[in-house]
């Protein structure tokens, strides 16, 4: 009987994964186009309460949400292409570093100069390509994510507008025990994303701070600029940061003659790193939507195994609001105890 249980838990799993993964291109989309639209459901419902219309309501919430969006992602592009006239000074810096090495490799080594000098320049060139190639695919990355800037705010435009269509439909597919409580646990998973985006502003905020008082101490140009885009990465877990920390690193190299800026950038990086994962996202984050740091490092990588770097900051929230329906539904007190912070209930001994 537990076999086939746990067989039949492993089949669900799967084929849902494997739902998830190949609707990914609906599915992402429409998962944020909810989320904006839980987030704005505060908003829209406070205004309609003082007579305004709820289509007027609802653009008005999606105008003020995604004007400081557009203006964000904008400063990010030109900041990017400003990053252009740092390369011909890395250009000569590693041509500088492969005669470095040229040099030792002939003396110990003996290995003729003439065919360091050719690897060197195909390395060199190669790098240079890779680093305008990295700039060209993030460029048209941004370009095509257009699309989704415009098909997002429609997804949560309507959903705010059929609320209460969508809500009633939810209440027919649910079984009869969840019915009178539907209401409470929309209602508490709202409140539980908007305690998420809260708690992930938090920590943005005050991871992008620190990176860029760090940068700033030791020089570097655009200093906020590398902080924020570092702050942002940090929801890849480990990998985040190592990405955010090349640029400036390469900045650094690039404008002093010595080793100790990158160190310096990396030991700032690390060490902010070390504070975000063990201080700042388990209090800003974990704690607000009552999520254990296991299920939340699940939700992370499970979500960017299916829907990439989308799915790492969709499945967090959606553990979360899973956590909410299992204290709700009889027999998933089990799940609620392995996905939630509570503290474990201690069985009392008979004497």
């Amino acid at each position: 009987m537990l076999n086939n249980r746990l067989l039949q838990t492993l089949l669900l799993i799967l084929c849902s994964g494997l739902i998830l993964y190949l609707a990914s291109s609906v599915l992402v989309p429409l998962s944020f186009g909810l989320f904006i639209a839980m987030l704005l459901y505060p908003v829209c419902a406070w205004l309609e309460r003082k007579k305004m219309g709820r289509a007027f309501a609802i653009l008005l919430s999606l105008l003020t949400l995604m004007v400081p969006i557009g203006f964000l992602i904008t400063l990010l592009v030109l900041q990017v292409i400003s990053l252009r006239e740092y390369f011909p000074d890395l250009q000569l810096k590693l041509l500088e570093l492969a005669n470095d090495i040229m040099a030792y490799s002939e003396n110990t080594f003996g290995i003729e100069k003439g065919k360091w000098r050719i690897w060197a320049l195909q390395g060199v060139e190669s790098s240079i390509q890779s680093i305008f190639q990295f700039v060209r695919n993030t460029i048209k990355a941004s370009l095509s994510g257009t699309v989704l800037l415009i098909i997002i705010p429609v997804y949560s435009f309507l959903i705010l507008y059929s609320r209460e269509r969508l809500v009633h439909v939810v209440e027919l597919l649910v079984p009869k025990d969840l019915k009178g409580r539907l209401k409470g646990i929309l209602h508490e998973a709202v409140s539980s994303y908007a305690q998420f985006i809260k708690g992930m502003a938090t920590v943005y905020l005050i991871v992008g701070i620190l990176n860029s008082v760090g940068l700033l101490i030791l020089g570097i140009p655009n200093a906020l600029f590398f902080g924020f885009v570092a702050s942002i990465l940090t929801f890849i877990p480990y990998i985040g940061i190592m990405i955010g920390a090349l640029l400036p690193i390469v900045v650094s190299w690039t404008l002093y003659d010595s080793i100790y800026y990158p160190i310096g950038v990396v030991a700032i990086y690390a060490f902010v790193q070390y504070l975000e994962a063990n201080l700042i996202f388990p209090w800003a984050v974990s704690k607000r939507i009552n999520l254990s740091t296991l299920s939340t490092l699940i939700a992370i990588f499970a979500g960017g195994l299916i829907w990439g770097a989308s799915g790492m900051i969709l499945f967090v929230p959606y553990m979360a609001i899973a956590r909410i329906i299992a204290d709700q539904i009889k027999g998933g007190e089990a799940v609620a105890l392995l996905l939630g912070d509570d503290p474990v209930p201690v069985a009392k001994s008979d004497h």
